[in-house]
């Protein structure tokens, strides 16, 4: 089955991944904007890293068919240094009519600082100004219920925001139902250790349904497995469920999602 995976950080992975992806039924991957494993310390760093993205990952994922959007942002973890943010939020335009950015993320929060909320709101008054679609970090284990409520009590607040283009990554099982709830839309990470394996996210579908749920990978640095949504395939086809189903979360899904981006030129495999 052709799948989308529309969060994954490529950057982090080898070319002999873009290759597996491609034999294991991946036609398209979103990478959003993150960590690379350290704090940058200037705005060029930024800026030679959203080349790498807008150009370098494109091309790479080129030669395996695979076709590479992205997201810019400066991350939560970095978002604790307000200057720097700053410096990267007013550098984003330059890229974001470039083919293949479809928007601004991950954004979100790391451990819940007033500085972080801080850039999470100058980055939603960039997305708004330029009418971006937006894709949102929300924090890891202990923080996650927290920051959850507090990233969707920011969007709430501001009647600008037009929840239909707006996805709240990583939820799991107690944040879910609030994300959906508000009319947004939700991901499912599969991870082999932190936030959810697919066994939980079939789970998930089952609570919930399929409408506005996406399902990714979000392969990074750290223990991770660029091939989970095969995974979360197989688990949905040992229980029985329908092959529509199936696409419509793992294929149909991000590309109505990513359709909300003028950039988002998707050729379907004929």
């Amino acid at each position: 089955m052709d799948y989308i995976d529309p969060h994954i950080h490529m950057v982090s992975r080898t070319t002999d991944d873009y290759a597996t992806l491609a034999r294991m039924g991946c036609v398209a991957v979103s990478e959003p904007a993150f960590w690379a494993g350290f704090d940058r310390g200037t705005a060029d760093g930024f800026r030679d890293y959203f080349r790498q993205l807008t150009e370098v990952e494109a091309a790479r994922a080129a030669q395996y068919g695979i076709q590479h959007y992205c997201w810019l942002c400066i991350n939560a973890k970095e978002a604790e240094n307000v200057e720097l943010s700053r410096e990267v939020i007013a550098m984003i335009p330059e890229f974001l009519d470039h083919p293949g950015v479809l928007g601004i993320g991950e954004i979100g929060l790391n451990k819940n600082t007033r500085n972080e909320s801080i850039v999470f709101l100058e980055h939603m008054e960039l997305a708004i100004k330029y009418e971006q679609p937006i894709l949102i970090h929300t924090p890891h284990l202990e923080d996650k219920y927290q920051g959850t409520r507090m990233i969707l009590d920011m969007l709430n607040g501001d009647s600008r925001i037009d929840r239909s283009r707006v996805l709240v990554d990583h939820v799991e099982e107690h944040t879910i139902a609030a994300v959906l709830e508000d009319g947004y839309w939700a991901g499912m990470t599969l991870y082999p250790i932190s936030k959810c394996t697919p066994q939980r996210a079939a789970d998930m579908i089952e609570m919930f349904g399929p409408e506005r749920l996406l399902a990714n990978s979000a392969g990074d640095w750290g223990p991770s497995k660029p091939t989970a949504i095969p995974d979360l395939i197989f688990e949905l086809r040992r229980r029985g469920h329908s092959e529509d189903l199936i696409r419509k979360v793992v294929y149909d899904n991000p590309r109505e999602f990513f359709a909300k981006s003028k950039n988002f030129q998707f050729q379907q495999r004929v």
